[in-house]
């Protein structure tokens, strides 16, 4: 039987539905601006690779641990988070995810070698893996459902803003001072997101008292780690046992990892409680989500590939490029989260799929000569699809299960997207590979090879996003989100 949301009783400055109290707004823009920073600091690092790497005296392969030691922290925390948001109340969970973010920000810029940064990263991703998740169970512990849309409406200027001044502001950043100053910048803007919110957040959950399961721990670790892990390496260029070793060990982990969430829950002692996808309205807007990151990851990785090694741009002419759609999808946000709470997903949903399909079906077709400024205006339609997509499913997966399940909610979303995040660069980078290896010896030139392998890993994306298509039908709006007067 599909889940529905209900108003939690128990939450001391929930308001009327027509407006947010102004306690409330106070510890979700806290909330808010703590994301951003966290956000935006995993965006920068990209551009600094090559000058940390030089600096450093390592190699790529070595480099490339900056960005998978993120990654793999990441998905190893956050499936824990579920436990974590209901067993703690809000404002000592929030000081430790500022807490850990700000002492690996201080790591980072004061790492005498590659080491001590790799162990700064790994501390900053415990942070940032814990932020999201507790935003999102928040904003659903104190939002009545006929507001839901417009504020995570906001989380969508978050999402979308603050990895596209990521890399422009790291470009900006490098060209006058060293990489170590990304890390002095952003440390005391953390510090004081964490001050003002010990000062100023709220508890608004009540913790429950319970034990955490050890066993479900290290299956977690091992199952979503390995994953990552492997596809992480796969999308690299690895291969052999050290790529499927850790995606069969992952494979394996995650299925008695499964098992035994479904056993615990039994007596609500589950690490990761699988009972949100009782509701098949969480279930398929998870699956959406998760096809929808593969393709932007995707996208991601090969549009600068594309734009350098193709058409000859610049770095910083790539990253400005990029910056627009970025924009363009946070600007959105607040105006598609207010058509949602007046007229539900579906007028949204639907649009936004075939405008996605629309732009990864066109990308198929770029060449050598194709022009900057289609490039441009194809990935901002792509944004304006995503952003049409992006609110309501956050808004109608979480508002699809009980209260008492929010926080385990947050978690499948946010664990979901770290694999679908690692799935898709996996995928959309060896189908180019393997095309352009196939076509480097019958092009005139490497480019018109490379331009043939990045349409091939395109036409990948297009097919899939046929399922986004159908799935969208499907979306429909929690049973209790009523739209206000």
């Amino acid at each position: 039987m599909t889940e529905t949301t209900e108003t939690t009783p128990s939450a001391p400055i929930l308001a009327p539905p027509e407006r947010l109290a102004p306690e409330s707004r106070l510890v979700i823009s806290l909330l808010l601006v703590s994301a951003f920073v966290v956000i935006l600091n995993e965006t920068i690092m990209g551009v600094a690779l090559p000058r940390i790497m030089a600096d450093l005296g390592i190699g790529p392969s070595a480099g490339q641990w900056l960005t998978t030691a993120f990654m793999l922290t990441m998905a190893v925390v956050i499936p824990v988070t579920g436990y974590l948001l209901q067993r703690l109340a809000t404002r000592p969970v929030f000081a430790a995810a500022m807490s850990l973010f700000s002492l690996g920000t201080l790591l980072c810029a004061l790492a005498p070698g590659f080491p001590a940064l790799v162990v700064g990263r790994v501390v900053q991703a415990s942070g940032t893996a814990i932020m999201m998740p507790l935003l999102m169970t928040t904003v659903m512990t104190l939002v009545p459902p006929a507001l839901r849309g417009r504020t995570m409406g906001n989380i969508s200027i978050v999402i979308s803003v603050a990895p596209a001044l990521g890399p422009t502001i790291s470009g900006l950043i490098l060209s006058a001072l060293s990489w170590r100053a990304m890390f002095w910048i952003v440390l005391p803007i953390a510090l004081a997101a964490l001050t003002l919110g010990l000062a100023r957040v709220r508890n608004v959950s009540t913790p429950r008292p319970g034990s955490i399961d050890v066993a479900s721990v290290v299956l977690s670790a091992l199952a979503f780690g390995g994953l990552v892990y492997g596809l992480s390496t796969f999308g690299t260029g690895g291969a052999g046992t050290a790529t499927w070793a850790p995606l069969a060990g992952g494979a394996v982990a995650l299925v008695a990892f499964v098992l035994r969430q479904l056993a615990l829950q039994r007596r609500d002692a589950a690490l990761l409680d699988l009972r949100t996808f009782a509701s098949p309205q969480f279930a398929v807007s998870v699956g959406l989500m998760a096809l929808l990151t593969a393709a932007l990851f995707g996208t991601i990785i090969l549009v600068p590939i594309y734009t350098q090694n193709v058409l000859g741009l610049e770095p910083l002419a790539t990253g400005l490029l990029l910056l627009p759609g970025g924009l363009l999808m946070g600007l959105l946000g607040p105006v598609v989260g207010r058509v949602y709470d007046r007229r539900g997903p579906r007028l949204l949903v639907v649009p936004g799929a075939l405008v996605v399909s629309a732009v990864l079906w066109s990308l198929t077709r770029l060449s050598t000569d194709t022009p900057v400024p289609a490039v441009l205006a194809a990935h901002m339609a792509l944004c304006l699809g995503l952003a049409l997509l992006f609110t309501p499913l956050f808004t109608t997966a979480l508002g699809s299960v009980r209260p008492a399940l929010y926080s385990h909610g947050s978690a499948v979303l946010g664990t979901a997207q770290q694999l679908a995040g690692a799935a898709g660069t996996a995928l959309f980078v060896v189908v180019m590979s393997t095309r352009a290896a196939a076509l480097a010896g019958t092009t005139a030139s490497d480019a018109a090879a490379l331009a043939g392998g990045v349409r091939a890993a395109f036409l990948c994306g297009a097919v899939l996003s046929l399922l986004v298509v159908v799935a969208a039908f499907f979306i429909r709006r929690p049973a209790d989100a009523t739209a206000p007067a």
